[in-house]
């Protein structure tokens, strides 16, 4: 069950990504945050009221949730943004590593957890693949600098993410409603930084206005949808097994991308970037394996 689970999440976690990156490609990065999180959001309030999870409601909850959806948007928005300008195959393995690497900071600051040897390895391994799949050797043209900078703000915010929302919830109805509260502030968030955007002169629409936004409306509550359903099923997967084969497993999210962005858009890439793109999601599963 924890297998299967932990694959499932990383399936939907990958597909997600392709299309949030994908859609970031036709319309605002912001636009697509916004839009997707409050479907996710509306889900997740049916569900947070069918099954009284109001009553695991309590400050440390609330904070931590809360602080969550503000990270959220910015490092969501950093994620999309670098979708959007390089090779997916090449930002969602770099992105990764956040997930696994943060967490495993936040357990040594305030639970005194030691990383092993393994984990050693693994960040010599993702540090030299963050390198080389920035391309920055060989000929071609190489992933530019912001692309990659943007793409390590977003790794430090999921990580930051993933903590905090670990740290808030203890319990099943607990994460439904930390997932709930998370989603809102990141609406919250997203929906003012585009509010303000607007009044700058950005405009917030795609080329065809709401009738373009309309018709991507099923493509952006699914890269919501999918991000919740992927949370839940590595809650189950990892409260049914080992929490490290629930990780591995579930850290392969970046795979499913790549496969993706090579099938549907035969997206190219040099072999030293994806050499460096193996040894990034190498690294990452390594970590989570320690």
């Amino acid at each position: 069950m924890t297998a299967a689970f932990a694959l499932l999440t990383s399936l939907m976690w990958g597909l997600a990504d392709f299309g949030g990156g994908l859609l970031s490609k036709r319309m605002r990065e912001l636009t697509v945050v916004v839009v997707s999180q409050s479907a996710a959001a509306l889900v997740l309030g049916v569900i947070v009221v069918a099954s009284g999870a109001w009553d695991a409601f309590d400050a440390r909850l609330f904070w931590c949730a809360a602080a969550a959806g503000a990270i959220g948007p910015v490092a969501m928005l950093a994620f999309y943004r670098a979708l959007a300008a390089g090779p997916m195959g090449v930002v969602s393995p770099i992105a990764t590593l956040g997930t696994v690497a943060v967490p495993i900071g936040v357990g040594m600051v305030l639970h005194g957890e030691r990383p092993g040897v393994v984990q050693g390895v693994g960040t010599l391994v993702a540090v030299t693949g963050v390198v080389l799949a920035g391309g920055i050797q060989g000929k071609g043209g190489p992933v530019r600098r912001q692309t990659i900078l943007l793409t390590v703000v977003a790794a430090v915010g999921f990580g930051a993410t993933i903590s905090l929302v670990a740290e808030a919830s203890t319990t099943v109805t607990g994460l439904f409603l930390t997932l709930f509260v998370q989603r809102v502030v990141n609406v919250v968030v997203g929906g003012g930084a585009l509010w303000v955007s607007v009044r700058r002169g950005t405009p917030a629409l795609p080329e065809g206005g709401m009738r373009a936004v309309w018709a991507a409306l099923p493509a952006l509550a699914f890269i919501g949808l999918a991000d919740v359903a992927a949370n839940g099923t590595y809650a189950v997967a990892a409260q049914n097994g080992p929490v490290t084969v629930a990780a591995v497993l579930a850290s392969l999210y970046p795979v499913v991308t790549a496969l993706a962005a090579r099938g549907l858009l035969q997206e190219r890439l040099r072999a030293l970037q994806t050499a460096g793109a193996g040894l990034a999601l190498l690294g990452t599963v390594l970590l989570a394996s320690g």
